[in-house]
């Protein structure tokens, strides 16, 4: 069975939207202006509070669908009832795309790419130092990595919303596409003879960041195209992984 023109659209824009919670989170994200909201999700069964109070005055001023739920259904559609606070929110994130719609409306970039970064903290810190800096997308895996969450949010100071995200299902064939279409593939190596600094970049560059305390894949290693060193003093071995992204990110 074909799917109809009307059910992949409806598809393509589901697969776009992230349900946040927690009042914080929701307020800083009602707050930001040029973020699309598709929805504000309360619980019925919520007390009176200024906070909630003031949620429904910018949803109704932004004409946002405000829909009441009780605690169940709020914690299903949150998948936290411990922790929503008796709100999420429905976020349309424009910025988030698949690699082929971002090859075609792309002829150079510099991406970078999370091989198994784990902790939600250091990816919301990656994404804030590549939205800041030169980079132009971010690639990363929908298993084995750390996901969207209201403290990935936090960490990146609000700039989640502006960085575009590619998601993949599979890093190796991801890379390996890009590859195809003449990107180069760069990882990280303390045994690598080429400084950082020093390595000349094609227009299509990608940089591997490995997880937090195993480094890069094998998988991914073996897709490597160059190997790079960032040079270090007084017998430190290796960085932060978001100290890293930050470092490449404004080569």
């Amino acid at each position: 069975m074909v799917d109809s023109p009307e059910y992949l659209v409806k598809r393509a824009f589901f697969d776009k939207v992230m349900t946040i919670y927690g009042r914080k989170a929701v307020m800083e994200a009602l707050q930001e202006e040029q973020l699309s909201i598709h929805k504000l999700h309360l619980s019925d069964s919520n007390k009176k509070a200024l906070v909630l109070d003031q949620m429904i005055e910018i949803a109704k001023k932004r004409l946002i669908n405000i829909a009441y739920h009780d605690k169940k259904s709020l914690s299903r559609i949150s998948k936290n009832a411990k922790q929503d606070q008796g709100v999420a929110l429905d976020i349309v994130l424009e910025y988030f795309g698949d690699e082929e719609a971002f090859l075609e409306q792309n002829q150079s970039y510099r991406i970078l790419a999370l091989d198994g970064v784990t902790n939600p903290q250091n990816l919301g810190m990656i994404i804030r130092s590549a939205a800041a800096g030169n980079i132009d997308a971010i690639l990363l895996p929908g298993k084995g990595a750390a996901q969207i969450s209201p403290l990935v949010i936090k960490a990146s100071a609000g700039t989640l919303f502006r960085m575009p995200i590619i998601k993949t299902s599979s890093l190796s064939k991801t890379l390996k596409n890009f590859q195809n279409r003449g990107s180069k593939v760069y990882t990280l190596s303390s045994h690598a003879v080429n400084s950082y600094k020093e390595q000349n970049y094609v227009e299509k560059t990608i940089f591997v960041l490995g997880n937090e305390s195993e480094g890069v894949s094998k998988a991914v290693e073996q897709l490597s195209d160059v190997q790079i060193v960032i040079p270090m003093n007084r017998s430190v071995e290796s960085l932060n992984v978001a100290v890293t992204a930050s470092l490449l990110a404004f080569l």
